[in-house]
């Protein structure tokens, strides 16, 4: 199995990136969080990978982050996730959001990800509740944020302010503080 390519960028039409390695090149899916943050085209590009072989395809995904890729492997154990479906999803949230709605079991952030329902949206939390957290955390990623914290986040996206823009407005938040002073703090750097 191919676990990691290092080559050059040559081409980048989402979700789908062309990665060139000593004159080969690999076709790699990749979630938008990686999307985002891959280097400009021609620059050399480090993806860690998970290949799935299937009876009509060989298809490649890849990830900059090994919490990424160890979600994505977390996530196409639960009954009814393919690789499409896991992909969607940590396009739709970042790994550390979807760590905390399963840890919450907030069921209302995972229906906002395209193509999860209510009924798929529980069976992730009920399946993922106690295998996601220690996948994270063996991947050095403690996502788990304080309750405080994950509310200012609730209430930041309840505000109009994308999971993202949240997200990153709340990871510059103290661990111990309130939530009043939380939400006010981070809509204070929103504004910057």
């Amino acid at each position: 199995m191919i676990g990691r390519i290092q080559g050059t960028l040559i081409e980048s039409n989402p979700p789908q990136v062309l990665v060139d390695v000593h004159g080969i090149g690999y076709e790699v899916d990749v979630p938008m969080s990686t999307f985002y943050n891959l280097p400009s085209l021609g620059e050399k590009v480090t993806l860690l990978t998970h290949m799935v072989v299937r009876e009509d395809a060989q298809l490649l995904y890849g990830f900059l982050t090994a919490a990424e890729r160890d979600c994505f492997r977390q996530l196409l154990k639960v009954t009814g996730i393919g690789a499409r479906t896991a992909l969607a999803i940590l396009s739709g949230m970042s790994v550390e959001m979807l760590v905390q709605a399963v840890a919450m079991q907030e069921v209302g952030l995972l229906t906002k990800v395209p193509g999860i329902g209510k009924k798929t949206a529980e069976r992730l939390i009920l399946e993922l509740k106690d295998k996601l957290g220690s996948a994270m955390i063996a991947s050095g990623n403690t996502a788990v944020a304080s309750s405080a914290i994950a509310d200012v986040i609730k209430a930041l996206v309840s505000l109009g302010y994308s999971e993202r823009e949240a997200t990153m407005a709340a990871k510059k938040l103290p661990e111990d503080i309130d939530l009043s002073e939380g939400i006010r703090l981070a809509l204070q750097g929103m504004v910057k």
